[in-house]
């Protein structure tokens, strides 16, 4: 299924049969796929997949449209850099298919998928969705009318999924938080590269083209 034709199911009045059926016969990704050691292709490789939580017995859940590569020790840009372990970062260096969320700012709660294998500390920080489960669960999470800013913005991703600090190191193939391959394609010719968004303190690797976007027109909308 392309990313149109989804749109053109979510908006129509059929989309809670589709999202039905569409959750039933869902692929959640294996847990070998986060072992992949290259964090820069997962990041590019998750746009299209789902990102689905149930919270409070609550199912919600979004397609990913942009992400942020993060390589561990060798990046400045990464909370693990020069190989920092902490009692934050310590949930980086397990291995891949666990999630990592920390508070931004002190508001913000950013999710983060680990990846690699055991003790290198990979990460992809998901920065935006297009919700299409629990729509309404999701605009009444962020107080919000439907538009196509309302998952754009890590922290805005983690509001409408309810993802909260207590989330931090489950398992992504567990019965609260998974991702999900849907069978929808994104163009290649679509997604956007560039570097990623509030890292200036990382010098010349805040230039590394480690961020993956598709805009909302890849969904119909404009």
């Amino acid at each position: 299924m392309d990313a149109r034709a989804c749109h053109e199911s979510w908006r129509g009045p059929g989309r809670r049969a589709w999202y039905k059926k569409r959750y039933l016969s869902h692929t959640m990704l294996k847990a070998s796929y986060y072992s992949n050691p290259d964090v820069v292709f997962l990041a590019r490789d998750l746009l299209g997949k789902t990102l689905c939580t149930r919270i409070g017995g609550v199912l919600t859940g979004g397609i990913i449209t942009e992400t942020e590569a993060y390589a561990g020790v060798t990046d400045k840009a990464s909370h693990a850099y020069g190989d920092r372990r902490t009692k934050r970062t310590e949930t980086m260096y397990g291995a891949g298919g666990s999630s990592y969320v920390y508070l931004c700012y002190g508001i913000h709660r950013l999710f983060n998928i680990v990846t690699n294998a055991k003790g290198i500390p990979h990460a992809v920080l998901v920065r935006a969705i297009y919700p299409t489960i629990g729509v309404e669960e999701i605009l009444r999470r962020r107080g919000a009318r439907l538009s196509p800013s309302l998952c754009v913005g890590p922290g805005k991703v983690t509001q409408a999924l309810g993802i909260d600090l207590l989330h931090n190191n489950l398992s992504l193939r567990s019965k609260e938080i998974w991702i999900q391959d849907d069978g929808v394609k994104i163009d290649p010719k679509d997604i956007q590269v560039g570097p990623r968004i509030g890292v200036d303190y990382a010098g010349e690797d805040a230039k590394l083209p480690y961020r993956f976007w598709v805009g909302n027109e890849v969904f119909g909308e404009k």
